[in-house]
């Protein structure tokens, strides 16, 4: 745990959803399309990021998708989202996607993702946002991390 300091634990940022794997989001092979797991993605990270800024909230990038396994039409397709870590008016949010074969009870981790929001006022300035507190030494992995993945991603934007 981080020592004192104003902020929001990770778990009010905590985020969970379903959906089925439906036809209409399917390939010809009847897996889901890539970029309608990506659009769900998008979605949960910002049920997190929202949760934890509460203010307007826009994506600023994703830093790359994975997809370890397919998901099949009917399957039951989850996704858990929390705020890994702050950066003044920023924030990365990790997402986890699983599937369910709900004859079997089968779960299988498919995907995973970290995307970065960026809090905005009412006229689209962008704003600070208040600090997360990681409580776990999962959440406070996921914190260091996060600042590991930030400076990567800012020396890749200054070449």
């Amino acid at each position: 745990m981080l020592p004192d300091q104003p902020g929001r634990p990770v778990c009010e940022s905590a985020s969970e959803m379903s959906e089925f794997a439906l036809p209409n989001d399917a390939n010809v092979l009847g897996t889901l399309f890539g970029g309608k797991v990506m659009a769900l993605v998008d979605l949960a990270a910002s049920l997190a990021a929202a949760r934890h800024a509460r203010c307007a909230i826009v994506t600023a990038s994703i830093d790359r998708m994975t997809f370890l396994h397919p998901i099949h039409i009917g399957q039951l397709v989850t996704l858990k989202s929390s705020v890994n870590r702050v950066f003044r008016t920023s924030m990365e949010v990790g997402v986890k996607v699983f599937i369910e074969d709900l004859h079997t009870r089968e779960v299988k981790h498919t995907s995973s993702a970290y995307l970065t929001f960026v809090a905005l006022d009412k006229d689209g300035r962008k704003i600070t946002v208040t600090p997360v507190l990681p409580q776990t030494e999962v959440e406070l992995r996921r914190y260091e991390e996060a600042g590991e993945r930030r400076a990567l991603r800012l020396a890749q934007k200054s070449k």
